[in-house]
Protein backbone atom coordinates (compact mmCIF):
# COMPACT_ATOMS: atom_id res chain seq x y z
CA UNK A 1 0.00 0.00 0.00
CA UNK A 2 2.79 2.43 0.88
CA UNK A 3 4.53 1.73 -2.42
CA UNK A 4 1.30 2.40 -4.33
CA UNK A 5 0.76 5.72 -2.56
CA UNK A 6 4.37 6.72 -3.15
CA UNK A 7 4.10 5.86 -6.86
CA UNK A 8 0.88 7.89 -7.20
CA UNK A 9 2.55 10.94 -5.67
CA UNK A 10 5.58 10.53 -7.92
CA UNK A 11 3.40 10.25 -11.02
CA UNK A 12 1.57 13.45 -10.05
CA UNK A 13 4.78 15.47 -9.79
CA UNK A 14 5.65 17.45 -12.90
CA UNK A 15 7.95 20.30 -13.86
CA UNK A 16 6.93 23.44 -15.71
CA UNK A 17 9.48 25.56 -17.57
CA UNK A 18 8.25 29.09 -18.30
CA UNK A 19 9.89 31.79 -20.42
CA UNK A 20 8.50 35.29 -19.87
CA UNK A 21 9.36 38.27 -22.07
CA UNK A 22 8.39 41.91 -21.69
CA UNK A 23 8.93 44.46 -18.92
CA UNK A 24 9.80 41.89 -16.28
CA UNK A 25 13.16 43.11 -14.98
CA UNK A 26 13.46 45.83 -12.36
CA UNK A 27 9.78 45.56 -11.41
CA UNK A 28 9.92 43.01 -8.59
CA UNK A 29 9.04 40.10 -10.86
CA UNK A 30 11.51 37.59 -9.42
CA UNK A 31 10.43 38.34 -5.82
CA UNK A 32 6.80 37.97 -6.93
CA UNK A 33 7.52 34.57 -8.53
CA UNK A 34 9.46 33.48 -5.45
CA UNK A 35 6.61 34.39 -3.10
CA UNK A 36 3.99 32.74 -5.31
CA UNK A 37 5.99 29.52 -5.65
CA UNK A 38 6.70 29.24 -1.93
CA UNK A 39 3.07 30.02 -1.10
CA UNK A 40 1.99 27.13 -3.33
CA UNK A 41 4.78 24.91 -1.91
CA UNK A 42 6.44 24.50 -5.30
CA UNK A 43 10.16 23.89 -5.84
CA UNK A 44 12.47 25.14 -8.58
CA UNK A 45 14.04 28.47 -9.52
CA UNK A 46 13.60 31.88 -11.13
CA UNK A 47 16.27 33.98 -12.80
CA UNK A 48 16.79 36.94 -15.09
CA UNK A 49 18.03 36.24 -18.59
CA UNK A 50 19.13 38.32 -21.55
CA UNK A 51 15.58 38.42 -22.91
CA UNK A 52 13.39 38.29 -19.81
CA UNK A 53 12.76 35.91 -16.92
CA UNK A 54 13.02 32.12 -16.80
CA UNK A 55 11.04 30.07 -14.28
CA UNK A 56 11.19 26.37 -13.44
CA UNK A 57 8.61 25.07 -10.99
CA UNK A 58 7.97 21.55 -9.84
CA UNK A 59 5.04 20.09 -7.94
CA UNK A 60 1.58 18.62 -8.37
CA UNK A 61 -0.24 19.25 -11.63
CA UNK A 62 -3.06 21.14 -9.90
CA UNK A 63 -0.63 23.50 -8.15
CA UNK A 64 1.30 24.10 -11.35
CA UNK A 65 -1.88 25.05 -13.22
CA UNK A 66 -2.75 27.39 -10.35
CA UNK A 67 0.74 28.91 -10.46
CA UNK A 68 0.56 29.48 -14.21
CA UNK A 69 -2.83 31.16 -13.94
CA UNK A 70 -1.85 33.45 -11.05
CA UNK A 71 1.44 34.35 -12.73
CA UNK A 72 -0.45 36.49 -15.24
CA UNK A 73 -3.32 37.58 -13.00
CA UNK A 74 -1.25 38.78 -10.03
CA UNK A 75 1.92 40.06 -11.71
CA UNK A 76 3.56 43.22 -10.26
CA UNK A 77 1.74 46.43 -11.29
CA UNK A 78 4.78 47.87 -13.10
CA UNK A 79 5.36 44.73 -15.15
CA UNK A 80 4.12 43.95 -18.65
CA UNK A 81 4.09 40.44 -20.10
CA UNK A 82 4.76 40.53 -23.83
CA UNK A 83 4.87 36.76 -24.24
CA UNK A 84 4.74 33.70 -22.00
CA UNK A 85 5.87 30.29 -23.21
CA UNK A 86 5.50 27.19 -21.04
CA UNK A 87 6.46 23.55 -21.49
CA UNK A 88 5.73 20.49 -19.36
CA UNK A 89 8.66 18.29 -18.38
CA UNK A 90 9.36 15.34 -16.13
CA UNK A 91 10.06 16.15 -12.50
CA UNK A 92 13.74 16.83 -11.79
CA UNK A 93 13.66 16.35 -8.02
CA UNK A 94 14.03 19.99 -6.89
CA UNK A 95 13.70 20.29 -3.11
CA UNK A 96 13.61 24.09 -2.64
CA UNK A 97 12.76 27.25 -4.58
CA UNK A 98 15.56 29.75 -5.18
CA UNK A 99 16.35 32.98 -7.00
CA UNK A 100 19.12 31.67 -9.25
CA UNK A 101 22.04 33.44 -10.89
CA UNK A 102 21.14 35.48 -13.96
CA UNK A 103 22.00 34.26 -17.44
CA UNK A 104 23.72 36.80 -19.69
CA UNK A 105 23.99 34.64 -22.81
CA UNK A 106 21.69 35.18 -25.77
CA UNK A 107 20.09 38.12 -27.53
CA UNK A 108 19.75 41.00 -25.08
CA UNK A 109 16.16 42.03 -25.69
CA UNK A 110 14.74 42.41 -22.18
CA UNK A 111 12.73 45.61 -21.76
CA UNK A 112 14.15 47.99 -19.15
CA UNK A 113 11.66 50.38 -17.58
CA UNK A 114 12.30 54.11 -17.20
CA UNK A 115 13.09 55.50 -13.77
CA UNK A 116 10.07 55.32 -11.46
CA UNK A 117 8.98 58.12 -9.12
CA UNK A 118 9.35 57.53 -5.40
CA UNK A 119 6.41 55.46 -4.16
CA UNK A 120 4.22 56.45 -1.16
CA UNK A 121 5.83 53.82 1.07
CA UNK A 122 9.34 55.14 0.41
CA UNK A 123 8.16 58.74 0.87
CA UNK A 124 6.80 57.71 4.26
CA UNK A 125 10.23 56.25 5.13
CA UNK A 126 11.96 59.49 4.12
CA UNK A 127 9.61 61.63 6.23
CA UNK A 128 9.61 59.41 9.33
CA UNK A 129 12.13 60.65 11.95
CA UNK A 130 12.20 57.16 13.48
CA UNK A 131 13.06 55.46 10.18
CA UNK A 132 16.70 54.77 9.33
CA UNK A 133 16.10 56.31 5.88
CA UNK A 134 14.84 59.59 7.34
CA UNK A 135 15.70 62.41 4.91
CA UNK A 136 17.70 60.02 2.71
CA UNK A 137 16.96 61.23 -0.86
CA UNK A 138 18.00 58.05 -2.69
CA UNK A 139 15.48 55.79 -0.94
CA UNK A 140 13.90 53.17 -3.24
CA UNK A 141 12.32 49.70 -3.32
CA UNK A 142 11.13 47.15 -5.88
CA UNK A 143 8.21 49.47 -6.74
CA UNK A 144 10.16 52.66 -7.41
CA UNK A 145 13.53 54.29 -7.96
CA UNK A 146 16.13 54.39 -10.73
CA UNK A 147 16.06 51.82 -13.53
CA UNK A 148 17.04 52.97 -17.04
CA UNK A 149 19.42 55.70 -15.88
CA UNK A 150 21.62 53.37 -13.82
CA UNK A 151 21.74 50.24 -15.96
CA UNK A 152 24.91 49.42 -17.86
CA UNK A 153 24.05 45.97 -19.20
CA UNK A 154 21.33 43.34 -19.27
CA UNK A 155 20.28 41.35 -17.23
CA UNK A 156 19.17 43.94 -14.70
CA UNK A 157 21.27 43.04 -11.67
CA UNK A 158 23.09 45.31 -9.23
CA UNK A 159 26.46 44.28 -10.69
CA UNK A 160 25.29 45.62 -14.07
CA UNK A 161 24.29 49.04 -12.69
CA UNK A 162 26.08 52.09 -11.33
CA UNK A 163 25.03 50.88 -7.86
CA UNK A 164 27.71 48.20 -8.12
CA UNK A 165 30.11 50.73 -6.61
CA UNK A 166 28.09 50.79 -3.38
CA UNK A 167 28.24 47.65 -1.24
CA UNK A 168 25.10 47.10 0.81
CA UNK A 169 25.40 47.41 4.58
CA UNK A 170 24.17 44.60 6.84
CA UNK A 171 20.74 46.18 7.28
CA UNK A 172 20.21 46.67 3.54
CA UNK A 173 21.47 43.18 2.80
CA UNK A 174 19.03 41.77 5.34
CA UNK A 175 16.15 43.59 3.59
CA UNK A 176 17.42 42.36 0.22
CA UNK A 177 17.22 38.76 1.43
CA UNK A 178 13.92 39.02 3.34
CA UNK A 179 11.03 37.42 1.45
CA UNK A 180 8.49 39.57 3.31
CA UNK A 181 10.29 42.89 2.76
CA UNK A 182 9.31 45.14 -0.15
CA UNK A 183 13.04 45.57 -0.82
CA UNK A 184 13.50 41.82 -1.35
CA UNK A 185 15.89 41.64 -4.31
CA UNK A 186 15.59 45.40 -4.96
CA UNK A 187 18.76 45.94 -7.00
CA UNK A 188 19.39 49.64 -6.13
CA UNK A 189 18.68 49.10 -2.41
CA UNK A 190 20.69 51.53 -0.28
CA UNK A 191 20.56 53.78 2.76
CA UNK A 192 22.51 56.67 4.26
CA UNK A 193 25.05 54.25 5.72
CA UNK A 194 26.04 52.56 2.46
CA UNK A 195 24.55 54.38 -0.54
CA UNK A 196 25.33 57.53 -2.55
CA UNK A 197 25.26 60.89 -0.75
CA UNK A 198 24.29 64.45 -1.60
CA UNK A 199 27.23 66.77 -2.27
CA UNK A 200 27.39 70.47 -3.10
CA UNK A 201 30.16 71.50 -5.49
CA UNK A 202 31.30 75.02 -6.23
CA UNK A 203 32.08 76.32 -9.72
CA UNK A 204 35.65 75.00 -9.51
CA UNK A 205 34.58 71.44 -8.66
CA UNK A 206 35.37 71.52 -4.95
CA UNK A 207 32.97 69.83 -2.52
CA UNK A 208 31.71 72.51 -0.12
CA UNK A 209 29.01 70.56 1.76
CA UNK A 210 27.53 67.06 2.07
CA UNK A 211 24.26 65.38 3.05
CA UNK A 212 21.63 67.66 4.67
CA UNK A 213 24.02 70.61 4.73
CA UNK A 214 24.42 70.35 0.94
CA UNK A 215 20.65 70.58 0.47
CA UNK A 216 20.31 73.55 2.82
CA UNK A 217 23.16 75.47 1.19
CA UNK A 218 21.76 74.80 -2.29
CA UNK A 219 18.41 76.22 -1.18
CA UNK A 220 20.18 79.29 0.24
CA UNK A 221 22.03 79.79 -3.05
CA UNK A 222 18.76 79.75 -5.00
CA UNK A 223 17.22 82.26 -2.58
CA UNK A 224 20.29 84.47 -3.08
CA UNK A 225 19.62 84.61 -6.83
CA UNK A 226 22.24 82.10 -7.93
CA UNK A 227 21.84 79.25 -10.42
CA UNK A 228 22.21 75.69 -9.13
CA UNK A 229 22.79 72.68 -11.39
CA UNK A 230 21.13 69.66 -9.77
CA UNK A 231 22.38 66.31 -11.01
CA UNK A 232 19.46 63.92 -11.15
CA UNK A 233 19.14 60.32 -12.28
CA UNK A 234 19.15 61.14 -15.97
CA UNK A 235 20.97 64.45 -16.27
CA UNK A 236 21.13 67.98 -14.86
CA UNK A 237 18.38 70.44 -13.92
CA UNK A 238 19.34 74.12 -13.93
CA UNK A 239 17.44 75.79 -11.10
CA UNK A 240 16.92 79.42 -10.09
CA UNK A 241 14.27 81.49 -8.34
CA UNK A 242 11.58 82.23 -10.96
CA UNK A 243 10.61 85.37 -9.00
CA UNK A 244 14.10 86.82 -9.39
CA UNK A 245 14.29 88.61 -12.77
CA UNK A 246 18.08 88.90 -12.70
CA UNK A 247 18.50 85.18 -12.02
CA UNK A 248 16.05 84.26 -14.80
CA UNK A 249 17.80 86.54 -17.31
CA UNK A 250 21.19 85.09 -16.38
CA UNK A 251 19.89 81.53 -16.77
CA UNK A 252 18.54 82.36 -20.24
CA UNK A 253 21.82 84.02 -21.19
CA UNK A 254 23.84 80.96 -20.16
CA UNK A 255 21.54 78.57 -21.98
Amino acid sequence: MLDAVSKKRSDDQQRLRIKIRGAVQGVGFRPFVYRLATQLELCGSVNNSADGVTVEVEGSTDKLHNFLSRLSEEKPPRSFIQSLESSWLDAAGHSTFVVAESEAEGTKSAIVLPDIATCPDCLADILDPENRRYRYPFTNCTNCGPRYSIIRAIPYDRANTTMAAFEMCDDCRREYGDLLDRRFHAQPNACAACGPQLQLWDATGNVTAERDEALLRAADSIRDGRIVAIKGLGGFHLVCDARNDDAVHELRRRK
